[in-house]
């Protein structure tokens, strides 16, 4: 939009000021009242310039905002990815757990140990709210035109993320305590979480074998075998581990839905 140069803004304005004082001296009314209307309907012009063109910036710095917030919305995406993937792998572990306070033929000592402990592996979501509140304030949401943003925007501001907050279970705390020490170091040194392509994932290996000694791992398992209640201890883990990728998956349609819409702004 073309602008006019102060000076001109200045003595267009001189003259004008000049012409009703003159037209007031010869009492012409008529005049002066049409010159106040040009002052006036001139300023009121330039006043919805100003704020259409104040509009306009904060809009488009809104945009670029939105632009620059894909980055993040992809690595939300791929921790969603990686914590479904790390649960399947605690969830077979927790199989393998199972089978072997049943006693199944089928399950070592080695693995039953191996598998009660790496069943207790959590993986927890660590963001939340603030970073959105600090990247978007109220202003910023309301100058994203049409709901097909603002709406999804909203919701991931204003989402309780103390619901993707895996912390400590029973089953966790308990296990831990008839495990001897020296087998979980080993069990986190070879079969541990490892950091992911993304280097701000984590993947847990899908099978873990540590040779230990036979007498060892018999009197490993036999210890977890004289705590039955451990069992329903890992059942309660697992509701608690459904119950996180629930609103895991609540979370992830937002988000998505988010990503599109940005994508879909630039088409």
């Amino acid at each position: 939009m073309p602008t006019i140069p102060a000076g001109k803004l200045r003595g267009g304005s001189r003259m004008v000021i000049r012409r009703i004082r003159e037209h007031i001296v010869h009492h012409n009314w008529f005049a002066v009242a049409v010159d106040l209307a040009i002052v006036i309907v001139g300023v009121f012009i330039g006043i919805l310039a100003a704020n259409w063109n104040q509009q306009r910036a904060e809009e488009r710095e809104t945009r670029e905002m939105l632009v620059r917030l894909q980055p993040e919305l992809k690595a939300l995406d791929d921790f969603s990815s990686s914590a479904r993937a790390y649960y399947a792998v605690t969830g077979r572990y927790a199989e393998t757990a199972f089978r072997g306070w049943s006693r199944d033929p089928g399950v070592s000592d080695e693995q039953f140990v191996i598998a009660a402990y790496q069943a207790s592996q959590i993986y927890s979501f660590n963001n939340n709210g603030l970073s959105w509140a600090l990247a978007f304030g109220a202003n910023d949401v309301r100058n994203i035109r049409g709901r097909g943003i603002r709406d999804p925007l909203t919701r991931l501001m204003t989402y309780d993320y103390t619901t993707l907050r895996f912390g400590q279970t029973g089953y966790r705390d308990e296990v831990r305590k008839h495990i001897p020490d020296d087998l979980q170091t080993i069990i986190r040194a070879r079969c541990g979480e490892r950091i992911g392509a993304d280097e701000r994932e984590f993947e847990l290996p899908s099978t873990c074998s540590i040779n230990m000694a036979p007498d060892k791992a018999a009197t490993a398992a036999a210890e977890l075998r004289r705590h039955p209640e451990l069992v329903e201890l890992l059942r309660q883990h697992r509701a608690t581990t459904a119950a996180f990728l629930t609103n895991l998956g609540q979370f992830d349609r937002q988000q998505r839905l988010l990503q599109q819409r940005i994508q879909a702004m630039d088409h």
